[in-house]
C-alpha cells in the first residue's frame, strides 16, 4: 500500500470522521467565541433595560463577521482526520467575508436596534396596537431574510446587492429553509432569554452547524442557478 493510499484510508473509517466532526465543531467554537469577544464582554456587563437596545447593537458588531467565518469553515470542513484545518479555513473565511457580511449586517442592525426600542416604548407612543404587531413581523422577516443573505455572502462572490436580492427571493423560494431557520433563531432566542448570552456563545458553533445544514437546498440551488 502506497503512503498516499495509507493517509486516504486512515482518514476514511466512521471514527476517523467522528472525530474530525467533533475537533471541527471544538475548534470552530473557540475561533467564534475569540472573535464575538470584543462585542460579548460588554454585552454581557449590561443590564437588560430598554435604554441599553443601541448599545448592545453596538456591541454586537463583531457577531456577523465572526458567525460569517464559523459558516464559511464548517462548509468548507474535510471528513478526513488528515486533512484537517478548520481554524485556518476560519480566519479565512473572516479575511475574505469581513467588508460585505458588514455592509449588510450593519444596517440591519441600526434598524432592529431602532425597532427594538419602538417596541420598549411603545406605550408611551400613543400609537395603534397592530402598529406594534407589523414591526414585530417585519422584524423577524427582515431577521430570516438576514440569515439568507449572511449564507450567500460568506459562500458566494456576489455583489452586495445581487446577494440582498437572493436571499429575499430564496425566503419564498426554499420555505423550508425558511422554516427551519425561523425555529433555529427561535430556539437561540429561547436560550438567550432564559439562560445568557454567554451560554449561546458556547453553543455557537452547534448552532452554526444547523444554520449551514439547513440552508443546504439553498446553496445547492444558488450554486447550480447563479454562482458563475
Amino acid at each position: 500500500m502506497s503512503a498516499v493510499a495509507a493517509r486516504r484510508h486512515f482518514g476514511d473509517g466512521p471514527l476517523s470522521r467522528i472525530a474530525a466532526f467533533v475537533y471541527t465543531v471544538l475548534v470552530v467554537e473557540v475561533m467564534l467565541v475569540a472573535a464575538s469577544l470584543p462585542g460579548l464582554v460588554p454585552l454581557l456587563l449590561l443590564d437588560r433595560h430598554p435604554s441599553n437596545v443601541p448599545l448592545a447593537a453596538l456591541c454586537a458588531l463583531p457577531l456577523a463577521p465572526a458567525v460569517s467565518a464559523a459558516v464559511y469553515a464548517i462548509h468548507h470542513r474535510s471528513g478526513d482526520l488528515t486533512d484537517l484545518h478548520p481554524g485556518a479555513r476560519f480566519w479565512r473565511g473572516y479575511r475574505l467575508n469581513l467588508g460585505a457580511v458588514l455592509k449588510l449586517w450593519v444596517p440591519w442592525l441600526a434598524w432592529v436596534a431602532i425597532v427594538g426600542v419602538n417596541l420598549a416604548y411603545f406605550g408611551s407612543a400613543g400609537v395603534p396596537g397592530w402598529w406594534a404587531a407589523l414591526l414585530v413581523v417585519i422584524a423577524v422577516a427582515a431577521t430570516l431574510w438576514l440569515a439568507n443573505v449572511l449564507v450567500i455572502a460568506s459562500l458566494f462572490s456576489f455583489r452586495t446587492v445581487d446577494a440582498a436580492r437572493l436571499a429575499a427571493y430564496f425566503l419564498v423560494r426554499t420555505p423550508g429553509v425558511t422554516l427551519a431557520n425561523a425555529c433555529l433563531l427561535l430556539v437561540a432566542a429561547g436560550v438567550t432569554v432564559l439562560a445568557s448570552e454567554a451560554v449561546l456563545a458556547l453553543l455557537g458553533a452547534v448552532f452554526v452547524m444547523a444554520f449551514v445544514r439547513n440552508s443546504r437546498p439553498m446553496i445547492t440551488h444558488v450554486q447550480e442557478e447563479f454562482a458563475a
